[in-house]
């Protein structure tokens, strides 16, 4: 799980460790995070109609670089 999370969420998971946070935590602290960013990064969203259109699971607290990376693989689509 920690190497499925870290291929989608790196940045976050190198910030955690080295800010000290367990292996534990830190898969904790990513792990859905990585789903719904994942999500997002493969283009599941990218045509919806409105915003009640998403699923009830497709938003987490993101940091500002995590949603430019979505934008990014947005305008690439």
């Amino acid at each position: 799980h920690c190497l499925a999370v870290r291929a989608v969420c790196q940045r976050e998971i190198d910030c955690d460790r080295g800010n000290g946070y367990s292996w534990k935590i830190t898969l904790l602290r990513n792990y859905w995070k990585s789903k719904v960013k994942q999500e997002w990064l493969s283009g599941k969203y990218s045509n919806i109609a409105s915003q009640f259109s998403l699923p009830e699971k497709s938003m987490y607290p993101m940091d500002v670089d995590t949603w430019g990376e979505i934008l990014e693989a947005e305008l690439e689509r």
